[in-house]
């Protein structure tokens, strides 16, 4: 069995008010992954900030 399988199936044994919470977890996950990958990115370019504006004038 496939961990997605495996999901899936224990989810679908929970009563309603728990899947709402399985599910909350699941957007907290992934907002939280977003939130690093931004964080990450707003690190590059400040570590880069000259380098680009220097390309930005040969634009």
């Amino acid at each position: 069995m496939s961990i997605e399988e495996k999901l899936i199936q224990d989810f679908l044994t929970l009563p309603d008010d728990k899947k709402i919470e399985v599910i909350d977890f699941v957007e907290f996950l992934k907002n939280r992954s977003n939130k690093q990958m931004d964080s990450l990115m707003d690190d590059i370019i400040n570590e880069n900030i000259e380098a680009l504006r220097e390309l930005s004038k040969n634009v």
